[in-house]
């Protein structure tokens, strides 16, 4: 029997948007609270399903449910402190704005009732967020609020996913509402795209081992990383990951992965230029970082896309067929077309296969050769560093990334057949990671997360130690200190017309006189930490920090630029 408004007992706004919650899965919320927020808060005392996680400022409360949006891949809820916390907040906004995360942002807003007077705190919430979300809107009343909540759900996760924004007047919240909070909507998003038989005998005309794939981050949420195997064994092509990723959807231990792109168009270009055609997995994978001259894709080579996304098909670069489909679904149906078409040249697509096999082991033999001549160096190097937190590691442990010095070693020595252990910060805004691991953890059942994260990142949002040590964590925080802004150094040294190269003076990019005692930091919010200066020392450390099932923190001093 379906209620009528009528039929309903009246509640207050707050525990009306906490029905709406419950129905929609939601076990976790995000935030900080102001007095804005304290409706949600009382509310919470008769709702002991829903666990609030407080982060002790906006940009880790956001953080933490970008993390755990993506770890538990569904939306998830975070509720900030009017205009100053949507400001803190700002940062990781960017973040989960360029990575795609269904996330579902609330602020409180002052009582509507004395917005004329211009009250402390007061801001036009909907005008702050508007830039960094799909959408944003207050809620004037509290009858609206089930409506508009639902609306954000399915909203968020639908393609492109990101974040949508509701502010939440104090006295709405307050109010008394009969509104029924509606059941859960199904929707599936998953079409099929369209052209997938001229696609097949487009691919299957490229001569064997002049083709590559590019998998984007959008083949982990359509979780289509098995048919993204397939697709590269039938074809024997070279799988190449986005140059900036949120993950890496592609078994690192497979013979044709090839690593991620670099973050140069110039550098794109040449290894792009070794094939006559790639096909790209999703959007927005040739993301670049400093300017060089020339398109990132070489002229003459053909361009094929796949993505749930239409805003990046054709975007940049001139594509001979762009599909828009859900990458799953869409593989799904190509796979068996180009099968057919593909059996006549099998013997050379396996021949492809076995080469790709060999190629990667002389790779890794090399990678390894050069970890080891640099093993005993006096001050540990960022390639001994990301070797050894590979190897403590393993297969089965979330890595979530922030570690600038390190970050492209690390990629290049995973070698796992686990899509789903890799997270890095896709916006490039710093202070996502370790707020992002407590989030991941959560997300993954509360499952062990090792977090490696620069000393410069590390302190824009340390705040979220106490969160692990509050939640009881399993998350071992890996700082790699080398106590400057190494990229920011390493680039300004590449510019021989800099006067900081001439003077080798490099004004505000070293984290010295007094260095940061990440130790002492993290005990003080109750995280028993430990410092490595010998290579030998890391694995052993990380290993023992991922076995005490706790919150804890390894410091690896590596050398500076």
């Amino acid at each position: 029997m379906i209620a009528t408004v009528d039929a309903l007992a009246p509640r207050r706004g707050a525990a009306l948007l906490l029905e709406v919650l419950r129905s929609e899965g939601v076990r976790h919320i995000f935030g900080n609270p102001g007095t804005t927020e304290l409706p949600l808060i009382d509310a919470l005392t008769e709702t002991p399903d829903i666990a609030y996680v407080l982060a002790l400022q906006e940009a880790s409360a956001v953080a933490m449910a970008d993390g755990y949006a993506q770890a538990a891949r569904r939306p998830a809820f975070v509720n900030l402190h009017t205009a100053g916390g949507l400001g803190h907040g700002f940062g990781n906004l960017i973040n989960a704005h360029v990575s795609g995360t269904p996330l579902v942002v609330t602020a409180g807003q002052q009582d509507s009732r004395h917005a004329i007077t211009d009250p402390l705190l007061f801001g036009d919430l909907v005008a702050i967020a508007d830039p960094v979300v799909k959408w944003a809107r207050e809620v004037t009343n509290a009858d609206q609020l089930a409506i508009l909540l639902r609306r954000a759900f399915h909203d968020c996760g639908a393609a492109p996913s990101g974040p949508v924004f509701l502010s939440l007047p104090m006295d709405v919240m307050d109010a008394m509402t009969a509104a029924p909070a509606g059941e859960v909507s199904t929707i599936d998003h998953r079409a099929v795209a369209g052209s997938l038989t001229i696609l097949a005998d487009r691919l299957a005309g490229i001569a064997p081992g002049r083709l590559a794939l590019i998998a984007g981050d959008e083949i982990d949420s359509s979780d289509a990383s098995a048919q993204a195997v397939a697709l590269a064994d039938a074809l024997g092509a070279p799988v190449y990951g986005s140059s900036w990723p949120a993950h890496i959807p592609f078994p690192t231990a497979h013979p044709l992965w090839a690593g991620n792109l670099p973050t140069k168009a110039n550098e794109i270009a040449e290894i792009l230029g070794a094939y006559d055609a790639v096909f790209a997995l999703g959007g927005k994978s040739l993301i670049t970082v400093l300017y060089t001259e020339g398109s990132a894709v070489p002229p003459g080579t053909r361009v094929f896309q796949l993505s749930a996304d239409v805003r990046d098909l054709g975007r940049t670069y001139t594509t001979e067929l762009s599909m828009v489909g859900d990458i799953r679904a869409s593989l799904d149906v190509l796979l068996p077309l180009l099968a057919e078409r593909l059996r006549p040249r099998a013997d050379a697509y396996a021949a492809l296969r076995a080469r790709a096999a060999g190629a990667r082991a002389e790779r890794r033999a090399k990678l390894a050769a050069a970890a080891d001549a640099a093993f005993a160096d006096p001050v540990i190097a960022p390639l001994v560093a990301a070797r050894e937190v590979a190897r403590a590691v393993g297969h089965d442990t979330a890595i979530v990334d922030e570690a600038p010095a390190t970050l492209v070693h690390l990629r290049t020595f995973l070698d796992s057949p686990n899509t789903h252990q890799y997270a890095a910060m896709r916006g490039g805004v710093l202070g996502w990671g370790m707020p992002a691991s407590v989030g991941y953890s959560l997300g993954l059942d509360r499952a062990p997360v090792v977090c490696v994260v620069g000393d410069g990142a590390a302190l824009y949002s340390p705040q979220a130690l106490w969160t692990a040590a509050h939640e009881d964590l399993p998350i071992t925080f890996v700082v790699i200190n080398n106590a400057e802004y190494n990229i920011l150094k390493r680039f300004m040294k590449s510019q021989d017309h800099y006067a900081s190269v001439r003077a080798n003076r490099f004004i505000a990019m070293d984290l010295v006189d007094p260095r940061i005692d990440f130790p002492a930091l993290a005990a003080s919010m109750g995280v028993p930490a430990r410092r490595v200066t010998a290579a030998g020392d890391i694995a052993p450390a990380i290993e023992a920090g991922i076995r005490s099932g706790r919150p804890n923190l390894v410091e690896v001093v590596v050398q500076a630029t």
